[in-house]
């Protein structure tokens, strides 16, 4: 069977559209389903920008469908990848909706803050959701809770799943690179690390906040490392006020 969003029966009027060229601003014409096209009065190839593969995330037939994305949108695999772990997640958290809570919210923040940021969305995202597994304990969110992050162990299972929805080798060597990494020295971080590490811990400000314990607070905000970060909690303390 044909997919309804590849087949051109099932399109509508505005399956076929014009885009500028980002490099010259001539029309350029695109179908839903291309991925690039070139610019016919400078010749600059680019990526479609209203590309939309999300049921790539779900659907079984998508390499078949999809096929090969383009070296200019190689980043779209990692960030529908992130919809599959998602899901994953929840199945392996069954019922503890505790823990599928703060999931949620950390990779809520690590998506605003990284995208302030310009981090990698799809290795940020990836390993915000597995976070959670990787770490069962809330006090992996404190800087100085090391050695539970550098256990090898405690990634057995993030590597399982990630293996069982077959991410790509490099995508998952990066999810648990991040997952692991937890030197004091931030000038030796990657702004992924930074935003995962902040997204952290503003969801376990959050807890404070919900659980009334002031003398975390201070200590929390001034362990920020990014300014979007630094922003989002300054919202959050408002709400709270």
């Amino acid at each position: 069977m044909k997919c309804p969003g590849r087949d051109m029966q099932y399109w509508k009027d505005d399956a076929i559209y014009e885009v500028p060229c980002p490099r010259c601003t001539s029309e350029v014409e695109f179908y839903k389903d291309d991925t690039t096209r070139s610019c016919g009065a400078c010749g600059h190839r680019f990526v479609n920008p209203r590309l939309d593969f999300g049921c790539a995330a779900y659907c079984k037939y998508a390499a078949q469908c999809v096929g090969t994305l383009p070296e200019e949108a190689a980043h779209l695999t990692a960030d529908l990848f992130k919809d599959k772990v998602a899901v994953a997640m929840k199945k392996e958290l069954k019922g503890d909706f505790a823990r599928i809570g703060r999931a949620a919210r950390l990779a809520a923040h690590a998506e605003k803050i990284g995208a302030e940021e310009q981090a990698d969305l799809g290795i940020v995202m990836c390993a915000a959701y597995l976070d959670v597994i990787a770490h069962p304990n809330l006090s992996n969110l404190y800087p100085d809770a090391t050695a539970e992050r550098n256990d090898p162990h405690n990634l057995d299972r993030v590597r399982a799943i990630l293996e069982e929805l077959g991410a790509p080798a490099p995508l998952a060597a990066a999810v648990c690179d991040l997952l692991t990494e937890a030197s004091p020295d931030k000038s030796k971080k990657s702004m992924e690390f930074l935003v995962l590490r902040d997204a952290r811990r503003i969801t376990m400000i959050e807890q404070h906040l919900k659980n009334q314990k002031e003398p975390f607070l201070a200590n929390g905000v001034e362990h920020l490392h990014t300014g979007s970060a630094r922003r989002l909690i300054k919202e959050i303390l408002n709400q709270h006020a």
